[in-house]
């Protein structure tokens, strides 16, 4: 057999699958040929399915880390949110504090001193006494009803577990930057002096406290 003609018998062995199969079967390997034909299309075939899952994990790992930017952005945005809040409570709480200090020393010559205070973990934001009159309260940037009513528990809190810290009469108040109109319903209802530092929200009233 000269060499170029096998190099063409090699080269059709190679290329020519029916062909390989004639020689495969003169020499009793035909059906092992098969067989390993078979194998290979379904390791290929696995191959894909692998290289499928493989993007499919990678996706699956894309979308994760986008999850979790996203939800790295919302603490952050959540937590400037919680500190604009605090700052601008406490700003509050102190301006209360100063206006309202002032009004009734200038008004009603009462120099009463007030601070917060707290009755074990309960907070009240507006706190002092003078002679036989005490001042309480709340401050807050937007005043609802619910808050009128825990002004209210709170000061029956006080009565029970505080009565040292309860005078004859009483001047309830709240300090707020706005206040909805059913707030200020119930707030004259309840006696209860709204201000801000523009002026008065609802009328000023001394009360009796027992």
């Amino acid at each position: 057999m000269t060499n170029k003609l096998k190099e063409e018998f090699l080269e059709l062995l190679d290329k020519d699958k029916e062909f390989r199969y004639t020689v495969a079967g003169y020499l009793g390997l035909s059906e092992i040929l098969k067989r390993l034909d078979k194998l290979e299309e379904g390791q290929n075939k696995l191959w894909e399915s692998q290289n499928k899952l493989w993007d499919e994990v990678r996706a699956l790992r894309e979308s994760q880390n986008k999850l979790w930017a996203e939800v790295k952005d919302l603490r952050i945005t959540q937590n400037r949110l919680v500190a604009t809040l605090d700052r601008l409570t406490i700003s509050v709480e102190e301006e209360s504090l100063d206006v309202i200090r002032h009004r009734l020393k200038n008004e009603l010559g009462l120099d009463i001193e007030l601070n917060r205070i707290f009755i074990n973990s309960m907070e009240i934001n507006i706190y002092g006494a003078i002679g036989d009159i005490y001042v309480i309260g709340e401050a807050t940037v937007r005043l609802g009803a619910r808050l009128i009513g825990e002004l209210e528990e709170k000061i029956e809190i006080i009565r029970r577990m505080k009565p040292d810290l309860v005078k004859t009469k009483m001047i309830k108040v709240v300090y707020t930057d706005y206040a909805t109109p059913s707030a200020l319903d119930l707030a004259r209802e309840h006696n209860i002096w709204v201000l801000n530092w523009r002026g008065d929200l609802t009328p000023r009233k001394i009360t009796e406290a027992q």
